[in-house]
């Protein structure tokens, strides 16, 4: 297992659960969220991709989306399915690094991408006037540019700081994937600086998002709250609250296992509020985002009757 400078070339994911019972149930639970994200996300980018309808900004930012949650979930979840069928799961210390490197681009790209969706929903409602002007293909464009940025320095910055890491004899990572307290917690450096690094860049990462996304909604709300069609109040606020239940749970979920002392959270315990973020959102956005969305339904009839009748 050890190279010459005593420093580890692969590591032994634990995986979710040592369990034997749990293991089988387990595999097809997952992989049943993991069938239905995937084919939830590639139906979205197809029918955005396929219907010129659909090429407006707020489902431009759902592409993104879309496409990020099937990116964020295929680099997760097939390394999970494994620990549970296989005696030992193991990731050589490149794929480790390559894994967590892609996991913190798209989940730092999914947190900055949901903000934009926010305030693209704040100038649509708030300022209906000036949608067109403010929304403009060129502004559409440079902040997925600038999600991606944010998302590609986040990740060289997390994924540098545990490269520099020696690893010199335990090689059992405590969860299910290469994330970054379990591997702090196998090194035979000291941690404080990379532990710094962490919170710094998290509290950037969920930090701005987070205040851009309720100051958008409260926005919204607060003009929701002036529409004199009670009808009309009730359909915003289904809407608003399906998306804000999402993102408290991707934010919250996240914020606890990052913002936290790894003492005060136990690993066990963050392997579980992870599967939040990294599993149950990714499935949930294309069900709350848009399937109950009638452009969606339409794009999707349109494409159906294209399909049959060709």
């Amino acid at each position: 297992m050890a190279a010459e400078n005593s420093s580890v070339t692969e590591f032994i994911l634990a995986g979710l659960t040592d369990q034997p019972g749990l293991q089988i149930p387990l595999f097809f639970l997952f992989l049943g969220f993991y069938m239905v994200t995937v084919v939830g996300n590639l139906t979205l980018i197809t029918l955005i991709g396929l219907n010129s309808h659909l090429h407006t900004p707020m489902y431009f930012f759902l592409f993104n989306l879309s496409l990020i949650d099937f990116c964020y979930s295929t680099t997760i979840t097939p390394k999970m399915l494994k620990s549970f069928v296989s005696k030992q799961n193991i990731i050589l210390h490149a794929g480790c690094v390559t894994q967590l490197f892609f996991f913190c681009f798209l989940v730092i790209s999914e947190s900055f991408i949901l903000s934009a969706m926010a305030y693209d929903r704040y100038v649509a409602i708030c300022k209906p006037l000036v949608y067109t002007v403010t929304m403009s293909p060129q502004v559409c464009l440079r902040l997925v540019l600038g999600v991606y940025v944010m998302g590609f320095s986040g990740a060289l910055a997390h994924t540098g700081s545990i490269a520099s890491l020696t690893f010199c004899a335990d090689n059992l990572v405590n969860h299910f994937m290469c994330d970054i307290f379990p591997l702090l917690e196998l090194s035979c450096n000291s941690t404080y600086v990379h532990i710094l690094v962490v919170f710094i860049f998290v509290t950037i990462d969920i930090g701005m998002p987070i205040v851009t996304i309720f100051i958008s909604y409260g926005l919204i709300l607060s003009s929701i709250l002036h529409i004199h069609s009670t009808e009309g109040r009730s359909k915003a606020f289904s809407t608003c609250g399906s998306h804000i239940i999402v993102v408290s749970l991707f934010f919250g979920s996240g914020a606890f296992v990052y913002l936290k002392p790894p003492s005060i959270l136990p690993l066990d315990q963050g392997k579980v509020f992870s599967l939040f973020y990294t599993i149950v959102v990714p499935m949930l956005n294309p069900l709350i985002y848009s399937l109950r969305n009638k452009d969606v339904k339409v794009a999707l009839r349109k494409t159906l009757g294209r399909k049959i009748f060709s």
